[in-house]
């Protein structure tokens, strides 16, 4: 691959994206939907790629961009850094958010693997007696993995014999994208009438601005401010320069160091610790004085509107014909579960925000972070909900799911599934009787109202006691 192979990936996506803009413009059914104009361009590339119809010769390492420009987006959430204690929370108050999310997920996390690979254990084998055991890890490796995981998971399963594992993790992973989609699209909808998002209320009330994404001129923002003469560097010259050193020291860090005593670490958890460092350096520093956080934030939404592309563009459709019984039952145990996650956890695990801290699961869960990342975006435009922050704060998880990807197929494949099972569902619990003991949990308090992150009329803790109360009658 060369440097031009890049620049037509990214010109036949720049041309995708501006199409997907202009049908999110004309057309109402996808108004009516609330689809980002990435995510059109997106199923565009996929039926225009080398997966479909063969008209784009996208080059092989278009599945990779998508991951390159994650670590950009963690690491713009760390320069532009936190201020604890805002809103009138203090610091138990944000550890406790902080800390719930973490379980939150790690409970979205191990529910994925109890239940499905129970009922590959039981049903599964009722309808197919000589289907490999490892059937069950391949609906988690497709769904919470996407189809990286599903390929890793699939070539641990051929080693160990079973060659149709890549095939059949390629297919879940797919099938979760779209429930993803078109899933997450229906349960935002949802959830505005129902009153349970705090930033973006009804679609029947939101502004042409927003149904269409063309703003009239009257309506305008500036992009940001300039921080920089130009006679000297543009000042998006000066915000990208920090942008992408930042994150090259993270992916060095993390590829040339950390790999070699900790391999597996995600670099966009590096990039965002290393960005944390770096903000609390510059801002002792007339550097940040010249960086401009909304400048940050246009930078970080271009890069979330190319990983929802590139994400989306990059599937591999495969459909395994043989296994179509046993693909159906597992993905309606594995929607099961991320809709289980997100409308019952979702509100018992997070106080504040908890439909956006949610859906943002609910999209990751479902195939990529790419999903994830739109979804979050169409309810909290501007990140206010603080998801964003928790997840990457959050690194441990992704030892843990490392460990797990690694060792539950080898498990399964040697018929140790309801150990599997067993150890997967304490976890679960475990992580519920945390939250509990910790009191970041939250049964009492009504879905709606609750108030979101960021937001200078949220709820008070005596309104939603209230509201509780008269619930309860």
């Amino acid at each position: 691959m060369t440097v031009y192979d890049m620049l037509m990936d990214f010109a036949f996506a720049s041309i995708l994206i501006l199409i997907g803009q202009f049908l999110r413009a004309k057309v109402r059914f996808f108004q009516k939907f609330f689809i980002p104009a990435s995510m059109l361009a997106g199923f565009i590339g996929l039926a225009l790629g080398s997966q479909g119809l063969g008209i784009l010769p996208f080059s092989g390492s278009m599945g990779s961009y998508a991951g390159l420009l994650v670590i950009l987006v963690f690491a713009i959430i760390g320069l532009n850094g936190f201020e604890s204690g805002k809103g009138g929370e203090g610091g138990a108050e944000e550890l406790k958010r902080v800390s719930g999310n973490f379980f939150y997920r790690t409970a979205h996390f191990f529910i994925q693997f109890c239940l499905p690979i129970a009922i590959s254990l039981t049903v599964v084998k009722a309808v197919m007696p000589g289907i490999n055991d490892g059937f069950g890890v391949l609906m988690a490796s497709g769904f919470m993995g996407g189809h990286g995981t599903a390929a890793a998971v699939g070539s641990t399963l051929e080693s160990l014999g079973w060659t149709e594992g890549t095939d059949i993790g390629m297919t879940f992973a797919t099938i979760g994208i779209l429930l993803g989609v078109f899933g997450g699209i229906a349960l935002i909808k949802l959830a505005t009438k129902c009153g349970w998002t705090a930033y973006i209320k009804d679609f029947a009330f939101i502004s042409d601005d927003m149904k269409t994404g063309m703003i009239p001129k009257e309506h305008r923002n500036a992009l940001g401010e300039d921080t920089i003469s130009n006679v000297s560097l543009d000042t998006l010259a000066y915000h990208l320069s920090i942008v992408l050193g930042v994150s090259g020291i993270g992916y060095f860090l993390n590829t040339k160091v950390i790999a070699i005593w900790l391999p597996g670490v995600p670099s966009y958890t590096v990039a965002f610790l290393v960005a944390i460092l770096f903000f609390y350096i510059f801002r002792k520093t007339p550097v940040y004085g010249h960086m401009d956080k909304r400048i940050n934030s246009h930078i970080s939404g271009t890069c979330t509107d190319y990983v929802v592309f590139f994400g989306i563009a990059s599937i591999k459709i495969s459909v395994v014909v043989e296994y179509a019984v046993p693909l159906l039952i597992l993905s309606l145990a594995g929607l099961f579960c991320v809709l289980f996650s997100l409308l019952v956890l979702g509100p018992l695990f997070n106080k504040k925000s908890w439909f956006e801290r949610g859906i943002f699961c609910y999209g990751y869960g479902t195939g990529v972070f790419a999903i994830g990342f739109v979804l979050l975006r169409i309810v909290d435009p501007e990140n206010k909900s603080k998801t964003l922050e928790d997840t990457a704060m959050a690194p441990f998880l992704s030892f843990v799911e490392l460990f797990v990807w690694s060792l539950v197929p080898t498990m399964l494949v040697a018929g140790q599934g309801w150990t599997v099972v067993g150890v997967t569902a304490a976890v679960t619990v475990g992580a519920v009787l945390i939250n509990i003991i910790t009191k970041a949990w939250y049964p009492n308090l009504p879905l709606k109202g609750r108030g979101g992150y960021g937001l200078d009329n949220e709820v008070s803790g005596e309104a939603l006691t209230e509201a509780a109360e008269a619930v309860a009658e």
